[in-house]
């Protein structure tokens, strides 16, 4: 899934390989969401 940064809005891949565009609102800039699964290592 992707985000974009001026509606918002969450895009599927699909739609991204096709533009690096928003198609809700043609921003040209996206950024991947990362997940909110919080990680923990333990060093040794």
């Amino acid at each position: 899934m992707y985000k974009c940064l001026k509606c918002e809005k969450e895009i599927e891949l699909e739609h991204v390989r096709d533009k690096i565009r928003c198609p809700f609102c043609g921003y040209r800039i996206i950024m991947k969401q990362r997940p909110n699964k919080v990680t923990k290592v333990i060093a040794r």
